[in-house]
């Protein structure tokens, strides 16, 4: 499932070396790692336990490692806050899903709301609402969510 996950989330969120902003303007690096507070203020990050200076941009092995790294964060929030059967596709698109929006706006979603209710069908509904960037619709978010309920809905 992982590497499945990895190239779903580089195809995605696309792979920079050097930081950027993303469509709703917060500063990113790699494949779609918001950079935190700390991470911004020092330009340097923790890839697993190596602190790795990035102003100078990561290298490709830092930005798949970077990935695995989050991976695992929003992959155990998805394995927790849901708290019914899911199948290798339906936590893939959670988990990217998860990962675009945020874990606190993943937990909070009528989304999951629904699907702890037993209401898979309403999860490709529900993703379509997540389309908003920086105020506006986004075509990239919609594009994306076609993509997530695309994997949703394939059988394993």
């Amino acid at each position: 499932m992982i590497i499945h996950l990895i190239s779903l989330l580089e195809q995605l969120e696309g792979k920079r070396n050097y930081a950027y902003r993303d469509e709703a303007g917060y500063l990113t690096i790699g494949i779609g790692h918001l950079l935190n507070q700390d991470e911004i203020f020092s330009g340097k990050i923790y890839i697993y336990d190596e602190l790795v200076k990035y102003t100078n941009g990561l290298t490709n092995d830092h930005c798949y490692r970077l990935l695995q790294q989050d991976i695992h964060k929003y992959k155990n929030v998805v394995e927790v806050m849901a708290r019914v059967d899911l199948n290798l596709n339906q936590i893939t698109a959670l988990v990217s899903f998860c990962f675009n929006v945020g874990m606190q706006a993943f937990i909070k979603s009528t989304l999951l709301k629904l699907l702890n209710d037993g209401n898979y069908d309403a999860v490709p509904e529900q993703l379509k609402r997540w389309r908003w960037a920086g105020g506006r619709v986004s075509k990239i978010l919609e594009n994306r969510r076609k993509k997530e309920i695309e994997v949703w809905g394939t059988p394993v």
